[in-house]
């Protein structure tokens, strides 16, 4: 057994390498999470719901910009939600991404006005109504 352990020696610079890149991220989230634990309320941004000590490892801490390294003390680029909710908004950014943005949500402005003459009905029945009474 000892020998095969041995045998991972040829990768431990990789191996090390990936060791630092989880202590980093691990360090990097933990500074910024606890930040906005303390900053914001423990409700999900989308769907308002309240998270206990018990279910506090289920909302997460969303960079609105998508920059994980922009982390302005004041949290301004971070939301809190929940686990469902943060996956959502990244499927949604990774589709803008794939297949940009689309005209399908683009809404053209309505050209059809309802009360067009109504202005001048009501002139006419304003003037007609005068009349009667003088």
């Amino acid at each position: 057994m000892a020998g095969s352990d041995k045998g991972l020696g040829k990768g431990s610079a990789a191996d090390k390498a990936l060791d630092a890149q989880r202590r980093y991220i691990a360090e990097r989230e933990r500074g910024y999470r606890e930040q906005a634990l303390k900053l914001y309320p423990w409700i999900c941004g989308r769907c308002a719901r309240e998270f206990t000590r018990a279910n506090l490892r289920e909302l997460t801490v969303h960079h609105v910009n998508h920059d994980h390294d922009c982390n302005p003390v004041d949290g301004s680029n971070w939301e809190l939600l929940c686990l469902y909710c943060h996956d959502e908004e990244h499927s949604k950014f990774a589709n803008f991404i794939r297949y940009g943005g689309t005209t399908e949500n683009k809404k053209q402005a309505a050209t059809h006005n309802p009360f067009a003459g109504l202005r001048d009905a009501l002139k006419g029945s304003q003037g007609g109504g005068s009349n009667d009474q003088a």
